[in-house]
């Protein structure tokens, strides 16, 4: 499609509960976010390290109908005056996307709109469309784009022709960087999620006080983080007072005979390379026009400074609010599968538990 070519005006009802958020958002014309609410069970899942997918779905039925009805208070709209729906059907915790997606049918049946099943990745893909005020700055995005798509669940370099167009070109082999930040801070006591955490640690230690792996694994597009993870764990071991060798995972805080803020930093700094030296040789390697980083991970501010100092074209940044998981981007990707009348492959009644790939690899 070329840059000039002008899309039927649209407002889009975007649904997300993938995992451990309840979102609903809607926007306009694939790009003004008129609301995005975003219901987040964080403190619910603390207790327990990680999400405890039986405690997220019920969460989402609870939630579910007063975060719609807010998306739609907050837009000023009522459902009859969307032109269609637009839902995560995967990848996800199979409880939490059948929660989405029946109420997303439900809404569907009921007004006669159009539904669109969304691939969560190509979700986060969209979030550098969103413009959730009309006084934020916003350039979009040239194609070829090259993605990372960085997050809990997935760590992804997908190359972007075109709207709707997609390649993959490699992926985790193990744990996603999200994944590890959350298994390393949950081992030095930091709590959950780990990301965060993991930053403010960071902040005062040195990223070269430790000299944890990099798994370059050269000749592939691909990523793996579990060697970096065994890495810090017996580093930890290796440092832990003999009174706690049996402690280990630390239970609840950090143990402060640990030089927490250097081993902290120095994990950050090895997953950070990797993910900007591969970002960067694939942008190249592929004559990307622009690079867009998206997911949970890409709030992380040590990879944001990191690849806007690394290369030297446009680089794309969501704002904080939807790095996260939210439906206004969820809502943007459906904009463009009605936009341009290219429904999601795979029948919408199809069950959620799979992992799609609906992103033409």
């Amino acid at each position: 499609m070329s840059p000039e070519a002008k899309l039927a005006p649209a407002r889009i009802l975007g649904i997300e509960t993938s995992c451990d958020e309840t979102a609903v958002a809607v926007v306009e014309d694939g790009r003004r976010a008129l609301s995005n609410v975003v219901a987040s069970q964080a403190e619910l899942h603390a207790e327990y390290g990680g999400v405890f997918p039986e405690v997220a779905s019920r969460q989402h039925v609870k939630v579910i109908d007063a975060v719609l009805e807010a998306a739609l208070k907050q837009a000023h709209l009522e459902l009859a005056d969307v032109d269609a729906i637009a839902v995560t059907r995967g990848p996800g915790l199979p409880g939490s996307l059948v929660v989405g997606l029946n109420m997303a049918k439900g809404l569907a049946l009921g007004s006669g709109k159009p539904l669109y099943g969304i691939n969560h990745i190509e979700g986060h893909l969209y979030s550098a469309w969103v413009q959730l005020e009309e006084s934020q700055k916003h350039q979009e995005p040239k194609f070829p784009l090259l993605a990372l798509v960085v997050s809990g669940g997935h760590t992804e370099l997908i190359i972007m022709r075109d709207h709707l167009r997609y390649e993959r070109l490699g992926g985790t082999l193990d744990d996603a960087a999200g994944e590890a930040f959350d298994k390393i801070a949950r081992l030095m006591g930091l709590g959950y999620p780990g990301g965060p955490a993991i930053q403010k640690a960071a902040e005062g230690g040195k990223p070269d006080a430790f000299n944890f792996p990099r798994a370059w694994l050269d000749g592939t597009w691909n990523f793996s983080f579990s060697g970096l993870k065994t890495a810090v764990l017996h580093q930890v071991r290796e440092l832990a007072p003999r009174s706690m060798q049996d402690a280990l995972p630390l239970p609840d805080m950090p143990d402060t005979r640990l030089p927490i803020a250097n081993l902290a930093a120095s994990f950050q700094a090895a997953v950070v390379d990797v993910l900007v030296g591969k970002t960067k040789a694939a942008a190249e390697a592929f004559k990307a026009k622009h690079i867009l980083v998206a997911g949970g991970v890409s709030a992380n501010q040590a990879l944001r400074e990191g690849i806007q100092e690394a290369v030297d074209i446009p680089v794309h940044l969501p704002p904080l609010a939807l790095c996260t998981d939210n439906a206004a981007m969820i809502a943007v990707a459906g904009y463009y599968r009605h936009a341009l009348a290219r429904p999601d492959d795979l029948n919408i009644d199809v069950s959620p538990g799979w992992l799609i790939e609906s992103l033409q690899i």
